[in-house]
């Protein structure tokens, strides 16, 4: 080799050194990257995506318990099937089969022009959008969202629960998915017996449990404090929450909890046991289906449509059936009503309420408000007040006058503005309508921070007592 060329190679091979070392370093700082964003929860490792908003990672699709399939149909919920390697949870999890909303109808229009979601038997999974991931000690506050849906339709990602504008307010948010319908709700002589007695139906509710605990256990990954975590739901998931913190079960799991447009006290009930074991009963044996072995095997997406012909073959309205929760003697031993007038409910602090052209009348949240102060606690109630703007879709009545199908503040019309979702509603939202949901969001966000709403920059709101009957009117100034 020339010697002239000796200086030329050994440069050369500096800068291959040196490319070399970058992209060592480059390598290892994308895996201590990647590795920061993998968590260890029950079950496997799961890695997050972007959420919407820069500084947010959202878990979609986490596993909180087994696939309720099989031998699991009617079953409380199993623990989660471990996984290998890392789950990147970049896709929503199944919602519980349902009938979905039908196309051209006004919830169609305000929530799921895109569509019903993929649904299936196997619809265990949730979602949890954090600022912190991996933080185990960041102790941020954790809400938990239950959807609506009159416990036969819903899911939690729906349009307008996305929880980046929680999590930019420094709270997590978890949502979940729980079985639906006759899937969820159905009770049976039979499957009473199989569960030694104890009663059957609230699988849905013993979901939502399944998820409190789960995240109880495992929310510190995603840099929450499990002993601050609140529950909060709107119409059946309002009922689920009255459901929840009327059983002993949650005793030590929930610090706080928020109540939306599901009647509060005197207005729903909760079906006796035998009574529903009487219709899933009737259900099947209509089918001809006398064994758990016969019932089980019924191909899951067709049981909304057996459900319906038992319905119109007895002359009962397919909501007459009343897939609903249960007093079951061992999730429920008495009626909700019942457990708060004995006090017997979470003594925790609640914020409870209403929008103004609700299908329930605010005096049950008023109602409810006032037993808390019976028994030492604080209750915020709230009356949403904002006839969101926008043509309504109409209908026609039979003296032939054309009128709004869902006038005014609407039942739900306050979701858009809670979860800060106002830019994804087909809406012409005015700036009156960004000030009120910012509002909310910091009422709803400092509740689950301290247990009080109240914050620098806001109205002060009062809790409800019978000195101060102070109801909050959410409506744009």
């Amino acid at each position: 080799m020339e010697k002239s060329k000796l200086p030329e190679i050994k440069s050369h091979m500096i800068k291959a050194h040196k490319l070399l070392c970058l992209a060592a370093l480059f390598a290892a700082a994308v895996s201590c990257s990647h590795d920061a964003d993998v968590l260890t929860v029950e079950g496997g490792k799961i890695q997050g995506v972007p959420a919407d908003s820069a500084g947010v990672t959202v878990f979609k699709g986490i596993p909180y318990a087994a696939p309720p399939v099989g031998e699991n149909r009617w079953r409380k919920p199993q623990p989660v099937q471990s996984w290998d390697g890392v789950r990147i949870c970049d896709t929503w999890g199944p919602a519980s089969i349902a009938p979905g909303q039908q196309k051209g109808s006004f919830y169609w229009k305000e929530f799921y022009q895109d569509g019903n979601p993929k649904m299936s038997e196997d619809c265990l999974y949730l979602n949890v959008w954090t600022p912190e991931p991996g933080k185990v000690n960041a102790k941020l506050p954790v809400m938990i969202w239950i959807h609506g849906g009159g416990f036969t339709n819903g899911f939690g990602h729906e349009i307008e629960f996305d929880g980046s504008a929680m999590a930019k307010k420094g709270v997590i948010l978890v949502t979940i998915n729980y079985r639906l319908g006759l899937l969820g709700f159905m009770a049976h002589p039979l499957l009473t017996a199989e569960n030694g007695g104890k009663g059957s139906g609230n699988y849905g509710l013993w979901d939502q449990y399944a998820a409190i605990k789960w995240v109880k256990k495992n929310i510190s990954q995603f840099g929450g404090d499990p002993d601050n975590i609140t529950i909060f739901g709107q119409s059946a998931g309002g009922m689920s929450v009255i459901c929840q913190v009327s059983s002993s079960l949650n005793k030590g799991l929930i610090s706080k909890a928020i109540i939306q447009s599901a009647g509060g006290l005197g207005t729903i009930g909760q079906k006796p046991l035998e009574a529903a074991e009487a219709v899933g009963k009737g259900i099947f044996d209509f089918a001809g289906d006398t064994t758990l072995e016969q019932m089980r095997a019924v191909p899951a997406d067709s049981l909304s449509a057996l459900a319906g012909r038992y319905a119109k073959a007895s002359g009962t309205s397919a909501w007459g059936l009343g897939f609903s929760p249960v007093i079951d003697g061992e999730f429920l031993t008495e009626a909700t009503d019942s457990a708060v007038y004995a006090g017997r409910e979470l003594a925790i602090p609640y914020i409870i309420g209403y929008t103004s052209d609700d299908l329930f009348p605010g005096d049950g949240s008023k109602k409810w408000a006032l037993e808390q102060e019976k028994q030492g606690r604080k209750a915020y109630v709230y009356d949403f007040s904002r006839d969101l703007p926008g043509e309504d879709m109409t209908m026609t009545l039979p003296d032939g006058r054309v009128v709004p199908q869902m006038p005014g503040a609407f039942h739900s019309s306050e979701l858009w503005y809670v979860f800060g979702t106002l830019t994804r509603c087909w809406r012409p939202m005015e700036e009156g309508d960004y000030d009120l949901s910012r509002r909310m969001l910091s009422y709803w966000t400092n509740f689950a921070k301290t247990g009080d709403p109240n914050g620098e920059g806001l109205d002060v709101w009062a809790p409800y007592t019978a000195e101060d009957e102070h109801v909050e009117i959410l409506d744009i100034k």
